[in-house]
């Protein structure tokens, strides 16, 4: 082959690719149509959660969740049932649609009666021996819009469906050890806009864990996914959360989300 065909072929791959680039949903479009998706205005869950070692030994968790959007805010609670030594361990979130105003966490212990406040410099402490940090928990399924610059990357097929692989990379340096990852990708569902798959990167750059969103199917109009994998790379562990019951429709009561309710396990 002429060199001259080689730089024609090296131009239409080129430009090609770049045609593909401006043809794909830029990170913002993605970050606003993930965080508009319907995910109803109330939630109820039953939470099974398993952590794994690496010797594979178990310890399983029973939990409640409930979550309720408000205009400017997204009230959380998750109470732990079972076993015994964690029961009515409580934790609530308030996160906030004012970017400008930090997000309100706290943590009920019972075996100390007492309540920490969850600052913002330990929310990617992880949450009680989990894989998920407490960011991660507050979030959801939503993404965060004040902690991360994002972009797309390309488009890939993740278990049959087509995704877009979007990139987030933490604004400064000190939000990047807030949270604990240099680096995020999420592959991102095109046609529900619901992530599938999230790899994170440690501060350093090295791999540091991967999490999967499994069985995802319409319950009461709103497309919500049955069960959570997270598979942390550096030390083999691992948590599986499995969702039931999920509820839409019942109303939930403003005076759960308090500091009383924390307390007395959201009875």
């Amino acid at each position: 082959m002429k060199k001259s065909q080689y730089i024609t072929i090296f131009i239409t791959l080129f430009i090609t690719s770049i045609a593909i680039g401006q043809s794909l949903p830029s990170g913002e479009d993605i970050l606003k149509n993930v965080n508009e998706r319907n995910e109803g205005e109330h939630l109820i869950q039953d939470l099974k959660m398993t952590l794994i070692n690496k010797k594979g030994k178990k310890q399983i968790r029973d939990v409640k969740s409930y979550r309720k959007d408000y205009d400017n805010q997204r009230k959380t609670i998750l109470v732990f049932t079972k076993p015994s030594n964690v029961k009515n361990t409580a934790f609530m979130s308030y996160d906030y649609t004012d970017k400008t105003k930090d997000d309100d966490q706290w943590l009920y212990l019972p075996a100390l009666r007492k309540t920490r406040r969850i600052s913002a410099a330990n929310r990617g402490d992880y949450f009680l021996g989990t894989d998920f940090t407490y960011e991660d928990i507050k979030l959801g399924t939503k993404m965060s819009e004040s902690d991360y610059h994002y972009k797309t990357i390309k488009e890939e097929i993740i278990n049959g469906h087509p995704c877009i692989l979007l990139e987030a990379i933490p604004r400064t340096d000190k939000i990047a050890r807030e949270l604990g990852y240099s680096k995020v990708h999420q592959w991102v569902d095109k046609g529900i806009w619901m992530v599938r798959q999230t790899k994170y990167w440690d501060i350093a750059g090295n791999d540091l864990k991967t999490t999967y969103v499994k069985d995802i199917k319409k319950i009461q109009e709103v497309w919500t996914f049955q069960a959570l994998e997270a598979i942390n790379h550096k030390n083999n562990h691992k948590t599986a959360m499995v969702f039931g019951n999920s509820d839409y429709n019942t109303v939930i009561d403003d005076v759960l989300f308090s500091e009383e309710s924390l307390v007395r396990g959201a009875n």
